[in-house]
């Protein structure tokens, strides 16, 4: 058996659980799934958050070489469907900070990934996208791996994280845009792999802070003095910030799978290591298995990181 800590689904349940706990409380269970469900909601959000910001983005045109291009934003901001992605991105930001708070960031990882196969539905259902057969095995292989992972998954336990790694995620948010203006001067394959990995990189950078701000209070000094508060913030104004401009300018498919690298498998490799993530006993496995299967199976809907543009003949073409 495990060391026991307190977790929030402890303090939700008035108990202390254990992380070998092999028959967890019911409200454990309960805790951890109403954490799935937000992240779910979360994947939604952003899911068609990503039909209407990229139509936007690929409305407007780029005046500048640079891959960090601000103006870009601002006119895509310009944009009514732009704005209601912005909409829906808050909410899903909303959800996801919630779930990061219940369940660890490996089950959140991969509900973030699975936002393309929501991207894809969307699509379908709205743009009359065509989705080939194995696209459509591939939304169902995400759904079922993400159900695999919900019963696999232990809550998040809140370990102590070393010393300095709050300062550390600012400092990856400075590469992360030194790495994003420099690949303006790349080919254009090369600069959406470099752009779209750190766009998933800052992305990834939000849901590590996330769970390193040990107190959720703006009413606390304590809230405002972490360096995580800030990482997290400049790191999801650099995955927009890239994400569209990676959008606006390479290929769709290259640019999303670099994505989803980027926001899945640095966090939840730092979850497991130093923020205290584990499955529950004797289900590691199943849960290595299950998000290797949901970011593989993401990876062949990367087409519908971008929707398809309503101008083009052929929406099945990214």
């Amino acid at each position: 058996m495990g060391t026991a800590v307190l977790c929030p689904a402890a303090k939700a349940t008035g108990r202390t659980v254990e992380r070998g706990l092999t028959n967890p409380p019911r409200g454990y269970c309960r805790f951890v799934l109403i954490g799935f469900l937000l992240a779910l909601g979360c994947s939604v959000c952003y899911g068609t958050a990503s039909v209407l910001q990229a139509v936007a983005a690929r409305s407007v045109e780029a005046r500048s070489s640079s891959g960090v291009d601000a103006v870009l934003l601002l006119r895509a901001a310009r944009q009514w469907r732009y704005l209601a992605g912005l909409g829906l991105d808050g909410l899903g930001f909303v959800l996801q900070v919630a779930a990061l708070r219940m369940v660890p960031i490996y089950v959140v990882a991969a509900a973030l990934a699975a936002s393309i196969a929501v991207t894809g539905i969307v699509s379908a259902w709205v743009l009359s996208a065509r989705l080939s057969s194995a696209e459509w095995t591939a939304v169902g292989v995400v759904c079922l791996s993400l159900a695999v992972l919900a019963c696999a998954a232990g809550p998040a336990h809140f370990r102590r994280a070393p010393a300095g790694l709050g300062w550390a995620l600012l400092g990856v948010v400075a590469a992360l845009f030194i790495a994003g203006a420099a690949a303006g001067r790349l080919r254009d394959r090369e600069r959406a792999l470099v752009l779209g990995l750190c766009a998933g990189s800052g992305f990834g950078v939000v849901e590590v802070g996330v769970r390193l701000i040990d107190v959720m209070d703006p009413k606390k000094g304590a809230f405002y003095t972490n360096p995580a508060l800030y990482a997290a913030a400049a790191g999801g104004i650099a995955g927009f910030l890239l994400l569209t401009s990676a959008l606006q300018r390479g290929s769709v498919t290259t640019t999303v799978a670099a994505m989803v690298v980027g926001e899945t498998i640095a966090p939840a490799l730092v979850g497991a290591v130093w923020l205290g993530d584990r499955a529950r006993e004797g289900l590691g496995w199943v849960v290595i298995v299950g998000f290797a299967v949901a970011i593989a199976a993401t990876l062949v809907l990367a087409r519908f990181g971008e929707a398809p543009s309503p101008r083009e003949p052929d929406p099945a073409v990214s």
